[in-house]
């Protein structure tokens, strides 16, 4: 079966400026076989504020954080390994024009 990609079509974006542009900040990437599930979400901690062990009881108390989910995409590990292709390209492209060469950080 021959896809969009193989014909070589052009697209024509329809919604692209309407969509709104949203801050990521917590990512959770689930998968199964070959089926990849990528979570974005935004995470706002409480304000919190005084001597560092005001604020650190403050925390103790507040409980769960929430995490607002912006969207849930699905992948098969093709289109993984393309994204993260993508991903890494565009990387490369902006330290090469911002001359900006952090390290990459890890999740944990």
């Amino acid at each position: 079966m021959l896809s969009v990609d193989d014909l070589r079509l052009p697209l024509a974006m329809s919604d692209f400026g309407d969509s709104p542009i949203l801050l990521a900040n917590h990512f959770l990437i689930q998968h199964q076989p070959d089926e990849f599930v990528v979570s974005m979400s935004q995470v706002t901690a409480p304000p919190l504020i005084g001597t560092p062990e005001q604020i650190q009881a403050q925390a103790r108390d507040h409980g769960d954080v929430p995490v607002h989910t912006i969207a849930r995409v699905a992948l098969n590990r093709r289109r993984m390994v393309e994204l993260i292709a993508l991903l890494q390209e565009r990387l490369e492209e902006h330290d090469r024009l911002t001359g900006d060469r952090q390290p990459a950080q890890s999740a944990g």
